[in-house]
């Protein structure tokens, strides 16, 4: 099975500029190929990994990734997917952010003796002459057919700013400048950035007259389309200061039922045919399903250590001796309590458990509450510091959340 196959049979290939082509090429000789990444923030996530998963398939199969750090792209913002204008970071903000990827990306991929390179698009687009860009790359694009663009149609209704007009530009620019200076000819992307790939096939195909390709991967969502990666603390991140190991491999636990099958195709390494094997497995069965997507995948990221600690860690909480060492925890302090209490409402807005004291109330008042296995049904309950006689309380959210508490 050629590596193009694989990703067709994982479901990984959304659209393509010509796939047969593609698929030759691949199939050929050894291709470099690039991804962009965005330094929005000063840690990679899950949207992220899927990508990094994509271009270790390909070096895999000796083909090189070019991961492209947009520290010039992202002083501008990508309007794709934004109902607003993106907050603008300042140069030391995402040279940082940039770092902080280069050193995740490097536990992904090999960047060793050249079988891999990092590249930062700054480094040819900030000190570039406005007057001439325009003349040399902005006489290629039709503003009429830019505004047909999704990543711009969705936005024109509440405003568009100049500013991100000209990011299909400057991506697309990127495209001829990795394929003047280092050969490349496929650019990869998630499907949303459909529009800015055609942009830079287009620019290319133009200006050096080459034969390139773009392709989009599948967007890692629910069976019902909802954008996956999301924890009601934010992102799900790579960073284990941001996100705990057990957090982590927690969420891949916990994903639906209908979903479960799909990660491991996506996100997985493991052989396609074993699980091709278990799309026929219904309710209980796929609990060994669940644990084997969430051991792979916490073990890709924070390492097989942390894997094992995590597993061990989510089956020990059902029985009576659970180890609460790995558990996501919150520590509070003298200053949360008044009158030697402080109210189940606030606790549970302090360990983020809940968005807001409504929030808090609800889940309380719905019964999904439980202090070490002890049902909360007052949304004015206090705790006192009595509860923390062994130096901690978990608290228990639904079925599947734990949260340990420390004084």
């Amino acid at each position: 099975m050629t590596v193009f196959e694989e990703l067709r049979r994982r479901g990984l290939i959304a659209q393509a500029t010509h796939e047969d082509q593609i698929e030759e090429l691949f199939n050929k000789e050894k291709v470099t190929f690039y991804i962009g990444f965005d330094a929005t923030a000063d840690s990679l996530h899950v949207g992220h990994f899927l990508q990094l998963v994509v271009m270790r398939h390909l070096q895999n199969a000796g083909h090189r990734p070019v991961a492209l750090l947009g520290t010039g792209t992202t002083m501008i913002g990508d309007p794709t997917g934004k109902t607003d204008m993106r907050k603008m970071l300042t140069v030391e903000e995402i040279d940082h952010n940039a770092e902080c990827f280069r050193k995740q990306m490097s536990k992904f991929i090999d960047f060793s003796d050249g079988k891999a390179l990092i590249v930062r698009n700054g480094d040819w687009l900030k000190n570039m002459n406005y007057i001439e860009f325009l003349r040399d790359v902005g006489v290629h694009f039709s503003v009429n057919r830019m505004l047909t663009a999704e990543c711009f149609k969705s936005r024109l209704e509440k405003g568009l700013s100049f500013l991100e007009f000209n990011y299909m530009l400057m991506q697309s620019y990127d495209f001829l400048h990795l394929n003047n200076e280092l050969g490349c000819k496929v650019e990869l992307g998630g499907d949303d950035q459909w529009s800015n790939i055609l942009g830079g096939v287009d620019l290319v195909r133009r200006v050096n007259n080459e034969q390139v390709f773009g392709m989009t991967f599948t967007l890692l969502t629910t069976k019902e389309g909802k954008k996956m990666g999301k924890t009601e603390k934010g992102a799900l991140w790579l960073d284990p200061e941001k996100t705990t190991p057990y957090e982590f491999f927690q969420y891949w636990r916990n994903v639906d039922d209908q979903d479960v099958i799909n990660c491991l195709k996506l996100i997985t390494f493991v052989p396609i045919e074993e699980i091709e094997a278990m799309e026929h497995l219904e309710g209980s069965a796929l609990n060994p399903v669940k644990e084997l997507l969430a051991f792979e995948v916490t073990k890709m990221v924070h390492g097989e250590e942390e894997a094992k600690k995590a597993m061990d860690t989510a089956k020990s909480l059902f029985t009576q001796n659970a180890n609460h060492a790995d558990m996501p925890s919150t520590q509070i302090t003298e200053a949360d309590f008044q009158e030697d209490a402080i109210g189940i409402l606030n606790l549970l807005v302090k360990t983020k458990l809940a968005p807001s004291n409504g929030e808090a109330r609800r889940l309380v008042q719905g019964g999904g509450i439980s202090i070490d296995d002890e049902k909360v049904s007052d949304p004015t309950m206090k705790v006192s510091k009595d509860h923390f006689e062994k130096g901690y309380i978990v608290i228990k959210k639904g079925k599947k959340v734990y949260h340990k508490v420390t004084l």
